[in-house]
């Protein structure tokens, strides 16, 4: 935003309320995002071994939103001490970090939502063939998100005071026709074409349940499951990304406002409106887990007390088996 609109107090009070905001929130996200996404991955890899169920997709999800997770320290500390001391280069990493994240984690979302609707759909397509291919769809995907996502960092390198990060980065001047495209290409292919697949699944996953009474009990049971689990992917769509896009081309106005011909109002709401939406956006690595808990029979079981007991239990006793081993070997070697 061009601060012309506002006196010095003003955009100083501004500044503050940013970065009290995103203090708070990341401050109370961290520790459930970290201990949810750490539990997530240690029941997927530990214990779930079919993948019909899109566990290979929810792995790249929790991955992807340990990695928000692990950010968040340094912006804490930024956002409590208004200056950031680590360089420029580890900003714009944490900056760009930040939205590779986020379209990771809606495009994971759209891939859940996809395979669930297929498994209900078609259930005997699945194939090792077809697991194979969701582990290369995985790989291209981080590439394509990590590829699409440079132009993020690119147009906030400016400035000449290093200690200003994240929000502050000052914009690139740029053409209104390149920024007009880079809007609609990322509100398109980012969120817009994502949650039209979601919202798709969704559709034809409830109305394969209104199709008629299966064959067997346990189908009618596998599609309600698959279906709780599609209605979670666009629960969390609707809650966490939708109001940051819905916005993310208003505060993008706002911000270049001598090129789009924003009011000084305009601008002054859509900054006190941004920051809670892309709070909201940060959530859903808190909400994931949550998602895991209440869709997936496994994860749910996994985690529950005499399961977890049992496990813990079984590496005590592999842990106590080593080391009897080691010291039999020591003692067969020790010199008489």
């Amino acid at each position: 935003m061009n601060d012309s609109c506002l006196d010095t107090a003003a955009a100083e009070a501004l500044r503050q309320y940013e970065h009290q905001m995103y203090a708070v929130i990341y401050s109370i996200i961290l520790l459930p995002g970290l201990i949810g996404n750490v539990l997530a991955l240690w029941v997927f890899h530990a214990y779930v071994k079919e993948t019909k169920k899109a566990v290979i997709f929810m792995i790249n999800l929790a991955v992807a939103d340990l990695l928000q997770v692990l950010s968040l320290p340094l912006r804490i500390y930024y956002y409590l001490n208004n200056s950031w001391p680590f360089g420029r280069g580890l900003c714009m990493f944490f900056f760009y970090l930040k939205y590779v994240n986020m379209y990771a984690s809606i495009f994971f979302l759209a891939c859940i939502s996809v395979r669930r609707c297929m498994m209900v759909l078609h259930p005997l397509s699945y194939t090792a063939c077809r697991r194979r291919l969701d582990r290369g769809l995985c790989a291209g995907a981080w590439l394509l998100v990590c590829l699409c996502c440079l132009p993020f960092p690119l147009i906030r390198g400016g400035g000449v005071n290093t200690k200003d990060c994240f929000a502050e980065l000052p914009m690139v001047d740029l053409a209104p026709r390149t920024g007009l495209g880079l809007l609609v290409a990322a509100e398109l292919l980012g969120f817009l074409l994502p949650f039209g697949i979601v919202g798709t699944c969704t559709w034809l996953t409830a109305g394969s349940l209104r199709a008629g009474p299966a064959r067997v009990p346990q189908d009618r049971g596998e599609k309600r499951r698959a279906l709780r689990m599609v209605l979670g992917c666009a629960g969390v769509f609707l809650l966490c990304f939708l109001p940051y896009h819905v916005t993310f081309p208003l505060h993008y106005a706002a911000k270049a406002k001598a090129q789009w011909q924003t009011s000084c109002q305009f601008a002054i709401s859509i900054r006190h409106i941004h920051p809670a939406t892309l709070c909201l956006a940060s959530l859903n690595c808190c909400l994931d887990p949550v998602m895991y808990y209440f869709t997936t029979e496994e994860f749910r079981r996994r985690l529950s007390r005499q399961d977890l007991s049992d496990t813990l239990h079984l590496q005590q006793r592999r842990i106590s088996c080593m080391t009897t081993d080691d010291k039999n070997h020591n003692s067969e070697q020790a010199p008489l």
